[in-house]
């Protein structure tokens, strides 16, 4: 039997939420090019794949979730994913066990992954 946690689930949609925001005041903000386009490519899909994840669990459980409030921006685009990515690795199952879920998840740490490779040997 599957396993569901709403509060965890609605803290791994809004941390993904709030990594598109970072990423787009980070990505106007660097001097970077290719730090610009890495962050400029991760900010344009993210959130989408964080609907996604929402919509699916939401389908699933037949209940909306109740997400918690932004939390204040990021400066290092680098650490920042890399929480990110270690946060989602230590809740991923708390949230939600149902497979079909998890494969969004993947996706979302699939994009995490890429632009962190991006940011550390893109200079």
């Amino acid at each position: 039997m599957a396993k569901h946690n709403p509060e965890v689930m609605a803290q791994l949609v809004m941390k993904l939420f709030d990594a598109r925001t970072s990423a787009h005041a980070q990505h106007l903000a660097t001097r970077s090019y290719s730090t610009h386009m890495a962050l400029g490519g991760f900010y344009s899909e993210i959130g989408d794949k964080a609907d996604s994840i929402a919509e699916s669990y939401q389908g699933t459980t037949g209940a909306l979730l109740s997400l918690p409030d932004p939390a204040p921006l990021e400066q290092d685009p680098l650490a920042s994913l890399q929480q990110l990515q270690l946060w989602i690795d230590q809740n991923r199952n708390a949230a939600c066990s149902d497979s079909e879920i998890q494969n969004l998840i993947d996706e979302a740490l699939d994009l995490i992954n890429s632009t962190m490779y991006k940011l550390r040997f893109s200079k």
